[in-house]
């Protein structure tokens, strides 16, 4: 494959990856003229952004079997076309249920694009090359909340909130432009592939029960709700409470997001000497006590801006050690099952993060308690099942090789 070509392959691929996250990044410094536009509150319009959590989660579960079934492109023709219907009903939505309603469309949409990059990936380059690949991927998901809020930020200030989903439909469109003319079909349709729910649950389940599976994915899901809270309650606490303007909650959210891709990258740098377990743990403890630090401060009211910010800076960075590194840990176990397992992940994922995001619209008291009461209760929880399920883990490991010298005690003998 030639350089040119390369480049282009993983351009589209990553825009497919990162128009979920775009999506649910560029729209929430409008929070504020969305409600006042939609005479609603903005917790209430937080709750679109619930719904396309949820919608994001289910949706992976979708797609992988039709991925399987029916080729790479078919499914992400129907997937981005939906999205494109969606961003175009966002545009002249006139009550916040209907934002709701088509926000969870547009999500269902945008999942296809998530799925179809990781599975395509594997399909159209070598091996050893995938990890190279999915890094580049998660770069350009790890710009996209730099840009989108800061983008999505100006066009509320200066034009309205609905030019928003104006330029996601625009940009849905040449995305899917670019994936009928530039993007192969990786992977012929495969009519064998049974989509009849028993299998498919059959597989979910099995992966389900691996311990390492379910103590990493756990705990990294939930350490992942965190930044869930904080996007989801970070419009009204800084916007509302703290009175910044649309343009400096953008740039504030894009501060917070190059913290957590500096992290990421710096982890890479820390994996040559340590271990991933050994990160993880390091990584939950340091975000544990700065999520103390956060909603203690917060309740006792001895923080203002500039601290809050701070700390959540802070607090997100571990993310960035997290992240990458439980995931990675929880898909170890699984060669053949491996697009089963990352379906599974993804939708524990998604599903915990629209939990949290609605809790916080639910909780919203006009103060930072909300917020920063369930980043606290996410880290600290994550810890937890980190320091039981390795254990667990540990417990299995041990059997595992006292039956593997039992077995070879008996052929000696």
């Amino acid at each position: 494959m030639k350089g040119r070509e390369k480049f282009k392959l993983i351009l589209i691929l990553g825009l497919l990856s990162a128009i979920g996250p775009f999506s649910i990044d560029m729209y929430l410094p409008g929070f504020p003229s969305i409600a006042a536009d939609l005479h609603t509150t903005v917790a209430k319009i937080s709750l679109s952004l619930s719904s396309f959590f949820i919608g994001i989660s289910f949706g992976q579960m979708l797609y992988g079997p039709l991925l399987d079934r029916y080729g790479r492109k078919r499914p992400l023709y129907l997937g981005l076309t939906a999205y494109f219907i969606a961003s175009v009903g966002c545009t002249i939505a006139t009550s916040a249920d209907q934002l709701i309603w088509l926000r969870l469309l547009q999500a269902l949409g945008s999942c296809s694009g998530m799925v179809a990059s990781r599975a395509m990936v594997r399909d159209l380059f070598p091996v050893n090359e995938n990890a190279k690949v999915f890094s580049l991927l998660m770069l350009v998901v790890g710009v996209s909340p730099i840009i989108a809020p800061t983008l999505g930020g100006y066009l509320s200030s200066e034009f309205s909130w609905h030019y928003v989903f104006a330029v996601l439909s625009v940009m849905s469109a040449l995305i899917l432009l670019a994936v009928h003319f530039y993007l192969p079909e990786s992977r012929k349709p495969d009519p064998n592939f049974s989509l009849k729910p028993k299998p498919i649950i059959n597989g979910f389940l099995s992966v389900a029960k691996e311990p390492q599976f379910y103590t990493y994915a756990l705990a990294g899901s939930i350490a992942s709700a965190g930044l869930y809270a904080y996007i989801s309650g970070s419009p009204s606490v800084f916007m509302e409470l703290y009175k910044v303007t649309e343009k400096q909650y953008g740039w504030i959210f894009a501060m917070v997001a190059i913290g957590l891709i500096t992290s990421s990258q710096l982890n890479t740098v820390m994996l040559r000497k340590y271990k991933s377990e050994q990160i993880v743990v390091i990584a939950l403890l340091c975000q544990s006590v700065i999520g103390a630090l956060l909603v203690t401060g917060t309740i006792f009211e001895y923080l203002g801006l500039y601290m809050t910010v701070v700390l959540c800076f802070l607090f997100l960075s571990c993310q960035g050690f997290t992240f990458p590194n439980t995931s990675a840990l929880s898909l170890a176990p699984f060669s053949k099952t491996a697009g089963s397992a990352s379906a599974l992940l993804g939708s524990v994922q998604m599903g915990i993060g629209a939990f949290t995001s609605a809790l916080v619209s639910y909780l919203t008291n006009g103060t930072a308690i909300p917020m920063t009461g369930v980043m606290a209760c996410c880290a600290l929880t994550a810890f937890m099942i980190l320091v039981v399920g390795g254990r667990i883990i540990r417990s299995k490991m041990s059997v595992e090789q006292a039956q593997q010298e039992s077995a070879e005690m008996l052929v000696t003998s």
